[in-house]
């Protein structure tokens, strides 16, 4: 299993280096056996409980992630959850069930996720809020049919890997299943940026555009 295949921090990245702010990376294809969470929409209050929302540093927020679930009333670790259970530790892929990232819009979920470790996200169904989020912090939302979940559910040993130049899952028979991924997110992705940073590496080109005279438009009113 190469949970970090095709990943390399990206030089122009201002965000490398801030506190509790892992660094962007360049993310060409994730390959990994999975964890799988099949309930139903699972939110966002469940990914990172309110509590934890207090902080702005991302570090040490995966401690927190799925917390009520993870552990028992007397605060010990359930070992029957799957994030407690060694055999998936490492594991970067999740296999959610349908209308994962549901509820409020925090980003600390995705931040979480990522502290967690994991890369990329599988369901039928994901929340747009939470998919924007992910995207803006390097956590691949892949939406495939139900049934296709269902099936790699009942094999979260197989090693999948999730192509994002490609847009693409496949398995170990061979198949390829693609999965929506817009060109501009896909773009941030293979280079390690945001949004954010892709508009500050063209600063040259805006400051150049400005610069230039420009037409007056005229109130015909």
């Amino acid at each position: 299993m190469d949970a970090s295949a095709g990943l390399a921090a990206h030089p122009g990245n201002p965000r490398q280096g801030m506190e509790g702010s892992p660094p962007m990376q360049s993310l060409r294809q994730i390959v990994s056996a999975s964890v799988v969470l099949p309930q139903t929409n699972i939110d966002t209050d469940q990914i990172i409980p309110a509590r934890f929302l207090s902080t702005t540093v991302r570090e040490g927020l995966g401690e927190h992630a799925f917390n009520d679930w993870r552990r028992r009333a007397d605060g010990s670790p359930d070992p029957t959850f799957p994030f407690n259970q060694p055999v998936n530790a490492g594991r970067a892929i999740l296999l959610a069930g349908r209308n994962f990232g549901c509820g409020s819009s925090r980003e600390h979920a995705p931040w979480a996720l990522r502290d967690l470790g994991l890369r990329a996200v599988v369901s039928s169904q994901i929340a747009d809020i939470f998919r924007n989020n992910a995207l803006k912090n390097g956590l691949v939302p892949v939406v495939l049919d139900e049934d296709l979940v269902q099936a790699l559910m009942q094999r979260p040993d197989d090693e999948l890997a999730v192509d994002v130049a490609a847009r693409e899952l496949r398995t170990p028979d061979g198949r390829a299943h693609p999965f929506p991924l817009d060109a501009f997110a896909r773009e941030c992705l293979l280079q390690g940026v945001d949004e954010l940073v892709w508009l500050l590496a063209r600063a040259p080109l805006i400051d150049a555009y400005e610069s230039r005279p420009h037409g007056v438009t005229h109130d015909a009113r």
